[in-house]
């Protein structure tokens, strides 16, 4: 490591950027916040044009290691720094954790998306927003010129996403039940596993930073259902003042919070068959995935890089050792997510 700070490149209006960037801060890494595309966006090309962007510093200063994908960069910076760790000692705790990061980024991320493109004021406030995060010096030409192209092209992008008319139900549905859970947590505990933040709380924190906090709809539905999750959220955008000693503040994988049982089996219920089918339907070359989730049909195109997560997760269940993996498949009995590991 150097004495130079990290720097992270994104965007406020990107659930992932500001997942990060609430990593790093909880963390207590030195980084240099950077908006992506704008005028103060000195860094190199990153290998997939996506945020967030993690670079790492030269000896000198000068850029470095350009990274992407928040759950690789998360374990890099556990490789890297050593204190106020996201992942619990305990490899079976730290398998649900990161189960659960993994529901947050690829199946919660679809409500996120679903709600910012199919509403009209949702769309409206996305189109006329999310343009100025890289200047503010646009004139009204140009700001309708991005609107009606970030607009136009992100609703077109609806289907891919799952975002249709027919999944709509579906995807509510299943937001609403994550609050639920959520509220339910939060009546014995402040996180997921205890007493800090792990990985799972991240994952879901960054996709409710849009839905509880900046589009319309979805923050209409937390205020009147769920008002303690969108005060969570704002604790832990900046969790850098929450004290933290050692390896304290995880509970153990037999005493997991009833909030959290709830998540995971809401996991179980959606993204769980979801997962599964979507990695047969790309193994198999078909060009739809069709799934029962609550007994109805979920149909979307199928997602190359969601197989590859399914992947990686059956890769870190399989390195568990046999006594791990028994106690991992305890807690998921009964909660649906078990269909993942068969």
């Amino acid at each position: 490591m150097t004495d130079h700070p990290l720097v992270l490149a994104g965007a406020y209006g990107s659930p992932y950027t500001l997942k990060m960037r609430s990593v790093l801060r909880y963390r207590h890494i030195p980084f240099r916040w950077v908006l992506r595309d704008s005028k103060w966006d000195d860094l190199p090309k990153a290998p997939v044009p996506i945020i967030p962007v993690i670079v790492y510093p030269n000896a000198d200063g000068s850029h470095g290691d350009v990274t992407v994908d928040s759950s690789p960069q998360i374990m890099r910076l556990e490789g890297e720094y050593e204190d106020r760790s996201i992942v619990p000692t305990d490899p079976a705790l730290a398998f649900i954790d990161a189960l659960l990061e993994d529901f947050g980024d690829e199946w919660l991320t679809k409500a996120m998306y679903h709600y910012r493109w199919a509403y009209e004021d949702d769309i409206d406030k996305a189109g006329q927003l999310l343009p100025t995060s890289r200047s503010l010096k646009m004139d009204s030409d140009a700001a309708q010129q991005a609107y009606d192209f970030i607009t136009q092209r992100q609703i077109r992008r609806r289907e891919l996403v799952g975002s249709t008319d027919l999944n709509a139900p579906i995807i509510e549905v299943s937001y609403e039940r994550v609050l639920d859970a959520l509220t339910a947590l939060f009546s014995t505990h402040d996180f997921l596993l205890g007493d800090r933040p792990g990985r799972g709380d991240f994952g879901i924190f960054g996709q409710l930073t849009q839905l509880v906090k900046w589009d319309p709809t979805p923050t209409a539905i937390a205020a009147k259902r769920a008002p303690k999750v969108i005060t969570w959220v704002d604790r832990l955008d900046d969790s850098s003042w929450l004290p933290i000693d050692g390896d304290e503040g995880w509970v153990s994988l037999d005493d997991l919070p009833e909030g959290t049982k709830r998540m995971l089996s809401e996991a179980g219920r959606s993204y769980a068959p979801f997962m599964v089918a979507n990695a047969e339907a790309f193994m198999s070359g078909v060009d739809e995935v069709v799934c029962n989730i609550d007994g109805q049909n979920y149909r979307q195109g199928p997602f190359k890089y969601q197989s590859k997560c399914l992947e990686w997760l059956r890769a870190d269940y399989a390195a568990l050792s046999d006594a791990d993996r028994e106690r991992v498949d305890a807690v998921l009995a009964g909660t649906g997510c078990e269909v993942m590991f068969v």
